[in-house]
């Protein structure tokens, strides 16, 4: 009788612990899924069941992470520490903390170090081999957030070596994959073999399929983000993430289509702020302003009141509304609260656009190109941004920060063309930054030397800084554009009088070297010999250079 309860206890064991291993797998999936307010409600309920599993604590703790309630989820791994559960899964999910908030590197590393070394057994089969899941929850911490979080290179060193012990859990490929995307975009091979592989051990792993989807996205390569896009469908036609993927590529170019793809969305996406979110978005760009903002408004007076990205759906909906006042007051509060992660590059250009219509904030506005400058990969935005800052600068006639960024856009942009040294050349001149007027306007005239402004501009700044008593400065710049404009002497013959007759007057006024001033007289007859005035000034210049010599300099 008693071997027979024990065999019912025994099976019940049995049981008990596939339903909780199935769970865990269940919640795993909702997170892989995003489907992350159902993972916490899964997560909790194991949690309140056994408040001592670390491996329900950890989870538990992932799945705030996920929900980014990193108050909570520390305070839960603090918890469990105090409590006495103190195993590897609790140590990696308080060093994954310290990584969120940015503290000591080194000491969420020997957190985690100190995890590999408790779990990794001293004798049998697997004697100095590492738990591979305990490999994975650190390869985990350093795959999330952005690239300024974790250590991915770390993550992917620990990831290797999971994938070396464990040749099944495709898992560790994803966050492996995630880990290189931080690297940036030149590792973006990487990434996709890492993703590869993880549907070679897991075909029906949609996740990877989508991740490598949004690589080629990146890429603008729409055959190839296509492609994957639609193996994560045929993955499973539940997985939520790829329908708002390709919500986003038709959301600014066909909005019906987009719509069709954000209803599946929120067909299988958990129905949390997020999906209110993007429905009013979608009424946004369905151009319903004004019910787009009555959602915002409801949102904003519910539990989705901190939604990250709930301001700036204000502000655009404002400014369509023509409120430029509450736009702004709205632009302010997201680029202050929300991590660059949220930002989008339409978001920086709607402050730009919406800030342009004040005074006297150039200098905020600039700001928050900066931010997208920093945050953006793409060179061509890059460019874009840069040009937007210099413009602004331009149009509030704050020359000498024109000027500044306009050197960042031509360094970016690797080349100049004529009109971009005009602008910057004659921007320069404008900031009264004569001497560097002047090299800007060398290098307009090597460039183009058949162009009359770059000489111009050369001797506009060479007056300008002609203080001098004892030499004519401009001289060698006037000298330079008259050698221009004398290949077309009859249509430049003005101009060519004008150069002269500076030089001329500076050297009778000011130097008092009357010879040389008769000097360019008479160059100035050659060219109008029967000008009264002229043979005026040469009778005067005769007399001084007679009566007062004076040695050319």
């Amino acid at each position: 009788m008693m071997k027979k309860i024990a065999t019912i206890i025994f099976t019940l064991m049995l049981v008990w612990s596939g339903i909780n291993a199935q769970s865990i797998e269940d919640g795993k999936k909702l997170l892989s899924y995003q489907k992350n307010k159902s993972a916490v409600d899964l997560f909790q309920q194991l949690y309140n069941k056994n408040t001592n599993s670390a491996e329900h604590i950890y989870w538990y703790g992932q799945s705030l992470i996920a929900n980014k309630n990193y108050a909570e989820a520390k305070a839960l791994y603090q918890k469990a520490l105090q409590a006495g559960v103190n195993e590897p899964l609790i140590w990696i999910g308080a060093g994954h903390i310290e990584l969120i908030e940015k503290g000591d590197l080194n000491s969420a590393k020997q957190k985690f170090e100190q995890a590999i070394t408790a779990s990794t057994p001293t004798k049998g089969r697997n004697k100095h081999k590492p738990d591979p899941s305990i490999l994975n929850a650190i390869g985990r911490a350093n795959a999330y957030g952005d690239s300024k979080m974790g250590d991915p290179n770390y993550g992917i060193e620990k990831l290797r070596q999971a994938s070396e012990i464990d040749l099944k859990d495709a898992e560790i490929l994803v966050n492996m994959g995630k880990c290189y995307q931080k690297l940036g975009g030149e590792m973006g091979g990487d990434a996709v073999k890492a993703y590869t592989e993880a549907t070679v051990r897991d075909p029906k792993y949609a996740e990877a399929n989508w991740r490598m989807g949004l690589i080629y996205y990146s890429q603008d390569n729409k055959d190839m983000y296509e492609k994957y896009y639609n193996a994560a469908i045929a993955s499973d036609i539940e997985f939520p993430p790829v329908y708002l993927s390709y919500y986003r590529v038709y959301e600014q170019t066909n909005v019906n289509v987009a719509k069709e793809y954000l209803d599946k969305y929120m067909q299988y996406a958990d129905k949390d702020c997020g999906t209110d979110y993007f429905y009013a978005d979608y009424l946004f760009r369905a151009g319903k302003y004004q019910e787009s903002l009555n959602k915002a408004i409801e949102m904003s007076n519910s539990n989705c009141k901190n939604f990250e990205r709930l301001p700036i759906l204000f502000a655009y909906n404002y400014d369509r509304l023509g409120d430029s006042i509450n736009a702004k007051k709205f632009i302010d509060q997201f680029f202050a609260t929300t991590n660059t992660a949220d930002i989008e590059a339409t978001d920086y250009e709607l402050a730009v656009k919406v800030f342009s219509k004040f005074e006297g904030v150039e200098n905020q506005t600039v700001a928050f190109l900066q931010k997208a400058i920093d945050n953006d990969s793409k060179k061509e935005n890059k460019l874009k941004y840069t040009k937007m800052a210099a413009d602004i600068y331009g149009k509030a006639k704050m020359y000498k920060e024109h000027v500044q960024w306009l050197h960042k856009y031509n360094d970016l942009k690797g080349s100049m063309g004529e009109y971009d040294y005009y602008v910057i050349t004659n921007s320069s001149f404008q900031s009264k930054d004569y001497v560097g007027t002047m090299v800007l306007a060398q290098k307009y005239i090597a460039a183009f030397p058949n162009k009359p402004q770059g000489y111009a501009y050369n001797v506009a700044a060479a007056k300008a800084l002609d203080t001098s008593s004892t030499i004519c400065f401009a001289e060698p710049a006037i000298l330079q554009y008259n050698d221009f404009l004398l290949k077309d002497s009859t249509t430049n013959k003005s101009q060519i009088v004008s150069n002269y007759y500076y030089i001329m007057i500076y050297y009778a006024d000011k130097i008092k070297d009357y010879s040389k001033a008769l000097e360019y007289c008479n160059k100035i007859l050659l060219i109008i010999p029967d000008d009264k005035e002229m043979l005026d000034i040469k009778k005067v210049l005769e007399e001084r250079a007679a009566k007062s010599p004076k040695s050319t300099k």
